[in-house]
């Protein structure tokens, strides 16, 4: 039987060793999650991570603006937010409107409050080995692997999808360990974490079946089923989608219930341990605040 990873019990041991931490502060961090427009799916994720900063302490500064806003605009607002005083960490909730430049939005977040990691001076540095204020959804496919105990180095490690959230950064962080995983992408079926293709030519399903360890964050709902996979595989499942029956992850939950070693479900999984890893990263800046 498949061992589900539980991200939620793992998540709540980081949020209550955060709570004490902030206890011991001088002062209330203070949090914001920057929304733009009315999308309902977004004003949830902004309500959840509302909660769980009042619930460990932080104080939540609400920053809600119309969709028709520009650019510009935004960006005077956010160097208004930057300036709040005990202000530990500032994020963008994406998606953003189409008429919006995402880059430069995140840009105007001031680096040492980017607990996000997402612009371009707080990337450079994760991507230079300072893991200071790293990718929450990276970092949270690694706690929940490394949760496993197990010796990575004679792993064979794929990683499903290159996207800026997880893919990238997780093979960033797999490869500053010295590890080698193969990268899986729609352009390019067989390549590993250097670029190089690997020799041979496999093809995905063949690379997939003699993986130990499947990390995923493709975001296509439930595209590994139970015959893809080797017997006793890992997968750490980051992919997020939408069905008729809710949210669900890259991984077919039913279908490889009785081949996977380990499965982290979505949801339940790397959701959870990514707000878990972002309030993280609060409690870092509040702490460099609080010397």
């Amino acid at each position: 039987m498949t061992t589900i990873i539980d991200g939620r019990k793992i998540s709540k041991e980081i949020l209550d060793e955060i709570k004490k931490e902030i206890g011991s502060l001088s002062f209330q961090p203070v949090f914001c999650d920057v929304l733009v427009g009315d999308d309902p799916v977004s004003r949830q994720y902004v309500n959840m991570k509302k909660h769980t900063a009042e619930e460990i302490g932080i104080h939540f500064h609400e920053a809600f603006f119309p969709s028709n806003i520009t650019t510009e605009n935004l960006e005077k607002e956010i160097e208004v937010l930057n300036k709040i005083p005990n202000m530990c960490g500032i994020i963008i909730q994406l998606p953003l409107p189409e008429n919006l430049n995402q880059d430069k939005i995140l840009n105007a977040v001031d680096s040492r409050l980017d607990v996000d990691c997402l612009n371009a001076i707080t990337s450079e540095k994760f991507y230079n080995g300072d893991f200071s204020l790293g990718f929450p959804a990276a970092l949270a496919c690694m706690y929940l692997l490394d949760s496993l105990n197990l010796n990575l180095e004679d792993k064979k490690i794929v990683v499903l999808g290159r996207g800026k959230l997880v893919g990238k950064p997780v093979s960033a962080l797999l490869k500053f360990r010295g590890l080698n995983p193969i990268v899986i992408t729609r352009k390019t079926p067989a390549r590993n974490a250097y670029g190089i293709a690997v020799a041979g030519g496999e093809n995905k399903e063949e690379i997939l079946k003699k993986a130990d360890i499947i990390i995923s964050g493709m975001g296509k709902g439930q595209y590994i089923k139970g015959n893809m996979i080797k017997k006793g595989a890992i997968i750490i499942d980051a992919g997020t989608s939408e069905s008729n029956s809710g949210i669900v992850g890259d991984v077919d939950l039913e279908s490889v219930k009785d081949v996977a070693g380990f499965v982290s479900p979505v949801p339940g999984g790397v959701g959870p341990m990514t707000i878990a890893i972002l309030f993280r990263n609060v409690l870092k800046v509040a702490k460099i605040i609080n010397k």
